[in-house]
């Protein structure tokens, strides 16, 4: 017992005594000085307490495309502590290739009695998609957040990165090191984040390059969001003489790199590469990747504040007189250039290549 206290009380940097009296419910404890001490319990792989288990105050689905994107976990770690804190329990809910669809899961969660559903790059990212889905689910009392995509046609808090921001920012960078002929690489064209990237790509074009759409056009190339689909895009992209591609993911970006070593290319003395997302670990790639870093913790947290907000209006007394919600409201956050090991100048004689 004397070693767990210890190994708790550096933990929280605080005093054995101070982890004793937290551990035994006495009084006299500041409630961040508590929840520190709790936490350590939880980093350390103890069991808490029965006396200090939390009640839940409900149920919270989190819905997300794959886990193989690092993305995707970080962001549900972050929605997870914030619900965590605010005393909900979140359901984490993933769609898998062949398994459950959203709209199995989501009636999945709404069997279970949740008090809300966050959903991320979902059908509502989908510009085919029918978006009826989420009149039906707000039809059933059940509050919702959508992340990483965005319809007019949905009447619901959105939580966005300013993907057009994210790509001037990229090619501003990669002009400043004097590509000219940049390429950019992303998945299929029906998803708004990819259309709001490529509006971005080609203003970042026509503002610091003078390229005119129509010419930009030729530099983009559609592919999956995995590395394999990153790497094809980017052969593709070299073959038309790019010295430089900006990738819709960390993992297109890590298959860019992969294509540019089997052309034998290096990285970034003869070409550069750009990411999206700084997933975590990214930093510690063979180049570190320079990147545009996606506000995940600000994104995560305004997700559950959003919900959190849907959730008590949809328990208030006057909820259901209330005037009709305005049809969407979304929150854009602005991403972040993080210049690493990836991009340098352009090579010699590279930069006005097939243009």
């Amino acid at each position: 017992m004397t070693a767990r206290l210890a190994d708790i009380a550096a933990q929280a940097g605080v005093s054995e005594a101070t982890v004793s009296r937290v551990l035994n419910g006495k009084p006299g404890v500041a409630t961040g000085t508590r929840e520190s001490v709790l936490a350590a319990l939880d980093v350390l792989g103890y069991e808490r307490p029965v006396r200090l288990r939390q009640r839940s105050a409900g149920l919270v689905g989190l819905i997300t495309p794959e886990l193989e994107n690092p993305i995707f976990p970080a962001l549900a770690q972050v929605i997870g502590q914030a619900l965590t804190r605010q005393g909900y329990t979140p359901v984490l809910a993933t769609q898998t290739p062949g398994g459950s669809t959203e709209d199995e899961l989501t009636e999945m969660l709404v069997d279970r009695g949740v008090a809300g559903i966050i959903f991320v790059s979902g059908l509502h990212a989908d510009t085919t998609a029918d978006m009826s889905r989420y009149d039906q689910l707000r039809g059933h009392g059940v509050p919702f957040v959508l992340v990483d995509g965005f319809s007019p046609k949905v009447r619901a808090p959105f939580i966005s990165p300013d993907d057009r921001a994210a790509m001037v920012l990229a090619v501003t960078h990669l002009h400043s090191l004097g590509h000219t002929r940049i390429g950019l690489a992303l998945g299929p064209k029906r998803f708004v984040p990819v259309l709001r990237k490529i509006e971005g790509f080609q203003r970042g074009m026509a503002e610091q390059l003078a390229v005119p759409a129509a010419e930009s056009a030729e530099l983009i190339q559609h592919s999956l969001y995995t590395l394999e689909g990153g790497q094809a895009a980017a052969a593709a992209l070299i073959e038309r003489g790019c010295t430089a591609v900006v990738c819709a993911s960390d993992m297109m970006a890590l298959g860019a790199i992969r294509a540019a070593r089997q052309q034998g290319l290096r990285v970034p003395e003869d070409i550069s590469v750009v990411g999206f997302d700084d997933s975590p670990l990214i930093a510690f790639t063979d180049p570190p990747l320079t990147t545009i870093r996606k506000p995940v913790q600000s994104m995560g947290q305004a997700a559950v504040r959003a919900l959190l907000e849907e959730i008590g209006e949809a328990h208030s007394p006057d909820a259901a007189g209330a005037a009709p919600a305005p049809l969407y409201s979304e929150f854009v956050f602005l991403p972040e250039l993080v210049v690493r090991g990836s991009t340098a100048s352009v090579p010699g004689g590279r930069g006005s290549a097939k243009k």
